[in-house]
């Protein structure tokens, strides 16, 4: 049963990770928008579900909630940086990101600052049986990735995408094309934030506590090599993208029962075998696992 519950346990962890994927890549893939503090509405969307949940409130309402304020905050962000460039846009997204995590560390009337958030409750915990309570959470898991990824399929191929793909590739000549491209950041941004508060809510009842470690820079980082490792503007390819990074950053764990390895030593392999794995990415397979297949207009 252990080796059971380790792969449930990794593929709901490959769930989560793929609708925070799906989010970035709707941002980068299909929008060409640099976010560097995607982990910062990751932190919110989990706690807005644990606070709310705590108060009383229904599961779904605690996650969708959730996806309603990572909206309002990316949407807030893209406000006054939609007009930076790609690189100053790139630095604010990192600031927030932090910004969000040091808010959760130091305003411990609301969030327990570094103590953190523990008993965080979980949907029909008292109903269906513990033995197979982690299959039933990883169906609810994979029910809302299977919604966010024909949610954003059917955003990107709409006419909506479309002008987002132009802007990604030449935004002055959707400019001059008449498209409002502020607008159309705007609500980029907010978009694929609503996803990544999603994913935090179902983190949150998932792992029944939180804390500020959670939602260091790093995440961003590891959900970036995601992205780019699945394929930049493919939608299969950011949950391959997560699917391989959660195996490589998991796998790293069983290095301590074959080679004489401290515990920090091995934790630090993880994020060395991610490295090697974007350098090889990007030096022989630039688009990715799965490659963007870009479509071709007959005039």
């Amino acid at each position: 049963m252990g080796l059971v519950n380790f792969l449930i346990y990794l593929a709901t962890m490959m769930g989560i990770y793929g609708i925070l994927a799906l989010g970035l890549n709707f941002h980068y893939g299909s929008s060409g928008l640099l976010n560097f503090g995607h982990v910062g509405f990751f932190a919110i969307g989990a706690y807005t579900s644990t606070l709310i949940t705590k108060a009383g409130a229904p599961f779904l309402v605690g996650v969708l909630l959730a996806g309603v304020a990572g909206g309002l905050l990316g949407f807030i962000i893209a406000l006054p940086t939609s007009k930076l460039s790609v690189h100053y846009w790139a630095i604010t997204t990192l600031g927030v990101g932090e910004i969000i995590r040091l808010i959760a560390v130091n305003e411990e009337w609301l969030t327990r600052g570094s103590f953190g958030i523990p008993g965080i409750p979980q949907p029909l915990r008292s109903v269906i049986p513990a033995s197979v309570y982690p299959i039933f959470y990883l169906g609810i898991v994979m029910a809302f990735l299977g919604l966010t990824y024909f949610i954003i399929r059917k955003l990107v191929n709409s006419p909506f995408g479309r002008v987002l793909k132009a802007v990604r590739e030449e935004e002055d000549l959707a400019l001059a094309m008449g498209r409002p491209v502020f607008h159309f950041k705007v609500k980029a941004m907010a978009v694929g934030a609503i996803f990544a508060g999603i994913a935090g809510a179902l983190f949150a009842h998932y792992m029944t506590y939180i804390s500020p470690l959670d939602f260091m820079p790093i995440v961003t980082f590891i959900i970036w090599a995601m992205v780019i490792v699945g394929g930049r503007g493919n939608e299969v390819g950011s949950i391959v993208g997560a699917i391989t990074i959660v195996i490589f950053f998991n796998s790293t764990r069983f290095l301590k029962d074959y080679l004489p390895l401290s515990g920090q030593t091995v934790a630090s392999l993880r994020m060395v075998a991610i490295g090697i794995l974007l350098i090889l990415v990007v030096l022989f397979m630039r688009g990715g696992l799965v490659r963007e297949k870009k479509k071709v207009y007959k005039i």
